[in-house]
């Protein structure tokens, strides 16, 4: 028994270190790629970016910025069309009301949606095909389409579209707003989309050539 005890008590001794050593090293790495789970804290919803007020306009109203090179042509526009060396061709045009501006020795040019430098290539084209060796043709707007306006304002009608006007001063170029108007939102229809939109008048709302601009009435 005595023998029995020691051995016991040797083998004890021997692997008690190892035993330590084991329950204080540290756990494995995980394996590359994989992904640690957090355990504290409710899962977050993920973003859906929507924006804080989507009911005004269900769809995008097209650019109303500053008019620039990207302009397109409509019937009511002026344009100072320049042939280099050309006084006979060089002039001002104005497109017709089926789009279509009459130029000289080529006849009728369909304008309508060109750029004022899509027309200018167009225009050199044609009168290199008989007319002119290498023609340089340049085209700049000089009057642009009127815009209309409508509903509550004191002279609903036609008026001159001038650069950087927004809707507060279309309204004043009408005479101003009627004692009914709503001035919290306004209806627009840009040239040649098939209906309106209605958008804000919290944000300055831009006009473009041939907008038809509707101020509706407020509800008391």
């Amino acid at each position: 028994m005595k023998r029995l005890a020691a051995f016991c008590a040797l083998t004890l001794a021997l692997i008690a270190p190892a035993l330590a050593q084991t329950e204080s090293s540290p756990p494995p790495p995980a394996a590359v790629g994989q992904t640690e789970v957090q355990t504290t804290g409710a899962p977050q919803p993920a973003s859906t970016n929507a924006p804080a007020n989507s009911t005004e306009s269900a769809r995008p109203l097209p650019p109303a910025g500053p008019v620039d090179n990207t302009y397109q042509l409509g019937a009511g526009d002026n344009v100072r069309v320049t042939v280099f060396g050309e006084a006979d061709l060089t002039g001002d045009y104005q497109i017709a009301a089926n789009g279509s501006l009459a130029f000289p020795l080529i006849g009728e040019v369909a304008a309508q949606g060109m750029t004022p430098q899509e027309l200018s290539n167009v225009l050199a084209e044609r009168l290199r095909q008989g007319f002119l060796r290498e023609p340089r043709v340049s085209t700049a707007v000089t009057s642009y389409r009127p815009f209309y306006i409508l509903g509550e304002v004191q002279n609903p009608g036609t008026y001159p579209y001038a650069p950087d006007l927004d809707v507060l001063s279309a309204g004043a170029v009408a005479g101003g707003f009627t004692y009914r108007a709503n001035r919290g939102r306004v209806y627009i229809r840009r040239l040649g989309a098939p209906d309106e939109v209605r958008l804000s008048l919290n944000d300055r709302v831009m006009v473009r050539p041939g907008d038809t601009i509707r101020i509706g009435e407020r509800f008391f």
